[in-house]
């Protein structure tokens, strides 16, 4: 495992799994969020955010944490493991007003500069609909890259409590 993408809905905790995994791999953990928000909550030019995703898959070793369905299946081609955080979205919606509250008016230490968390109506109801509208397209892409990759399916917080325990294990 030395690139490592980890997907999943908002909420899910895909950068929290990946800071874990980073500290016991020792790999750079990339937060996709940190390079696609410009402050204010400006997205970034569709050119330069392609060049920023190429880049960072150009790396000897890496996890990256994020959605982003438009290079969502550059990145898994490019990666060695995937880990999908395939929460319920009812634990994901309490974990991002639970985030809204701890980081109120402050950027994440995910989350690139400039861009305080907010309540957002409109990802409150993308996390909501996510397994209808996203989910069948990212479990479609694991499937036709499952001979080729190591893909751990996480559907519950004790599956990834476990994940990372036997991880941690494994490393000792």
């Amino acid at each position: 495992m030395r690139k490592i993408l980890i997907i999943g809905p908002g909420g899910a905790g895909k950068s929290t799994v990946a800071k874990q995994l980073g500290n016991l791999l020792d790999i750079k953990v990339r937060h996709l969020d940190r390079f696609y928000w410009q402050p204010g909550w400006v997205a970034s030019p569709k050119d330069r955010w392609l060049k920023t995703v190429d880049d960072l898959l150009r790396q000897d070793a890496w996890i990256i944490d994020g959605n982003y369905s438009g290079t969502l299946a550059t990145r898994v081609q490019a990666c060695d493991t995937v880990i999908f955080l395939d929460l319920p979205r009812l634990l994901c919606i309490a974990r991002i007003f639970k985030r809204l509250m701890l980081y109120r008016n402050e950027s994440r230490p995910d989350m690139a500069e400039g861009c305080r968390e907010h309540f957002s109506f409109e990802f409150v109801r993308w996390v909501w609909d996510y397994s209808q509208r996203t989910r069948p397209k990212v479990i479609a892409l694991l499937q036709a890259n499952s001979e080729h990759k190591q893909i751990f399916w996480l559907r519950s917080r004790a599956e990834v409590e476990t994940f990372l325990r036997r991880m941690e294990v494994a490393l000792r």
